[in-house]
């Protein structure tokens, strides 16, 4: 797995990150796959931002829409998913 590092993006100076703004607004830069498989290449990508929030998008879609969560968000759900948490999405 890559190790996600920040990445500024070709963001304006001042330019707002929101959930569900364009990808592509936050360049092409940086993104990792760390939940590939093998489901044919689809597969969510991230990008660790430079406010420590993290960005992440359908790889299939990198123009479509940014989910933007904040490092405790991501830790969160990490962390249960790990517990087994998501488990009954895969039945």
């Amino acid at each position: 797995m890559d190790r996600m590092t920040s990445h500024p993006g070709p963001l304006r100076l001042g330019q707002r990150i929101y959930n569900g703004m364009p990808a592509r607004d936050l360049g092409s830069e940086g993104w990792h796959k760390p939940w590939s498989g093998g489901n044919g290449g689809n597969c969510l990508e991230a990008m660790k931002l430079a406010d420590g929030r993290i960005a992440v998008r359908q790889s299939t879609d990198p123009d479509g829409p940014a989910l933007i969560y904040t490092s405790a968000e991501m830790t969160a759900f990490i962390q249960g998913a790990k517990a087994g948490e998501a488990d009954f999405l895969l039945s």
